[in-house]
């Protein structure tokens, strides 16, 4: 069996997307010092971010959504439906406002599931054996 690799989610075509990004929202690199990609695992589980970075819609499997507002030292870009990235100036206010996010649906040790970070890596239990 060969070793699972994964894909790296800060790649050049993710920062590429953050820079066209950062022209549509007229946000310059400066404003962008502090990044924190989030990664969201799930099936069904989705992010949007809506009024120009002020507001993040969650889908995580419970009957609403969860509505987050973001504070005004941080901005959100969602890069794809599972991908949130979290940048600001403040880089305690930027991990605050990633933690927050990530406490809404913490990852799950036995499926691995959940909102965590992208350099994160969860080490998944073993579940119950069935006895014969």
């Amino acid at each position: 069996m060969g070793a699972n690799r994964t894909t790296p989610i800060c790649n050049e075509d993710a920062l590429n997307h953050m820079s066209n990004l950062c022209d549509k929202f007229t946000l310059t690199w400066m404003e962008a010092k502090f990044l924190r990609f989030l990664k969201i695992v799930g099936v069904g589980y989705k992010a949007r971010a809506e009024a120009e970075g002020r507001l993040l819609y969650l889908k995580l499997g419970y009957v609403h959504d969860v509505e987050l507002t973001v504070p005004s030292a941080v901005r959100i870009f969602c890069l794809k439906n599972n991908v949130v990235c979290c940048c600001g100036l403040d880089k305690h206010r930027v991990h605050q406002f990633a933690a927050s996010v990530r406490s809404r649906k913490p990852p799950d040790p036995f499926k691995g599931k959940g909102i965590m970070c992208a350099d994160e890596v969860i080490k998944k239990k073993v579940g119950k054996k069935k006895s014969k």
